[in-house]
């Protein structure tokens, strides 16, 4: 609270002062050219460095406020390779900070997450980003309890296995594993368009665990998930290469071992124990083909 009280009167002096200037009403702008807007100060002064692995919820929005990804992401902070990066937004911000940034949409896709500008933003020049910064650890502190967990569940992996095993008998499932381990189950064939790199796909799915119970549920919060396929922090490694496999309308019951889904870890906010396999029912309702990955980044921009 200290620290909230003593940085928040200048924070809003400078802010008030800044934002002035600024073509968008609240945001100040960086020397980079990256625009933010304070949305909460943490307690906390444990601010993001290079290195450090960190927590944050990231939602992602056109400039006309439509998100586009909201979830939270665990990560180790990367250098900034450019001015007005994404990593520099991270880097300003302290544990239990909130803020809202507008950076650039073509740096952020061609440079950060190396792919095409999805076809909805092709007349965007900007993007913004909520962030709220979870949790910053210093590498040795998430390295020791990392070592710690590990020990802890060192049997975890074989005993995966046989619940992996005895679930895939107990529901008589004939399909063999993909190379990569993961088993996809068809209950609706698709008719529409197979998905592609740069293609914004839109599903519903419900995770849940091999005993039924649900962990998420686009189908109850009445909200399906959009995304742009092979971009990176969209969804679980697993459940990409299953819409991979699928067409627009087909319907799959997809089985995924840990490896493929929140791993050795969990998930960031421990709603899935470390070395769980878990099942998704995934419906994918609509492919809208993206710019194709040969396109030339100026044809990209008219």
């Amino acid at each position: 609270m200290k620290r909230a009280v003593i940085a928040l009167l200048p924070l809003i002096t400078l802010l008030t002062l800044a934002c002035q200037k600024s073509p968008y009403p609240g945001y100040e702008k960086q020397n980079s050219g990256v625009f933010y807007k304070l949305l909460a100060i943490g307690e906390e002064e444990k601010k993001a460095q290079v290195g450090d692995y960190i927590t944050a919820d990231i939602a992602y929005r056109n400039m006309s406020d439509s998100s586009f990804f909201n979830g939270r992401r665990r990560f180790q902070l990367s250098a900034t390779h450019f001015s007005g990066s994404i990593d520099e937004c991270f880097a300003m911000l302290s544990e239990g900070d909130s803020a809202s940034f507008i950076i650039s949409a073509d740096d952020f896709f061609l440079k950060t997450l190396e792919t095409q500008k999805p076809r909805f933003l092709i007349n965007q020049t900007t993007l913004k980003v909520d962030i709220r910064l979870v949790e910053v650890q210093k590498e040795d502190e998430y390295q020791r309890e990392k070592e710690a967990f590990l020990t802890w569940i060192e049997d975890f992996g074989d005993y995966e296995k046989v619940i992996l095993t005895q679930f895939i008998e107990q529901k008589k499932i004939s399909a063999k594993p993909t190379a990569s381990g993961l088993f996809l189950v068809t209950a609706t064939p698709g008719k529409g368009p197979s998905v592609a790199l740069g293609d914004t796909v839109i599903v519903d799915f419900e995770g849940k665990f091999f005993n039924g119970k649900f962990f998420d549920s686009t189908k109850k919060r009445n909200e399906p998930f959009s995304f742009v396929y092979g971009q990176k922090w969209q969804v679980i490694d697993g459940l990409e290469e299953a819409i991979g496999l699928m067409r627009q309308g087909q319907k799959a019951l997809v089985i995924l071992p840990s490896n493929l889904a929140f791993g050795k870890d969990g998930s960031s906010t421990g709603i899935i124990p470390p070395f769980t396999s878990v099942v998704f029912e995934v419906e994918l309702l609509n492919v809208i083909k993206g710019v194709p990955p040969s396109s030339k980044t100026g044809d990209a921009k008219k």
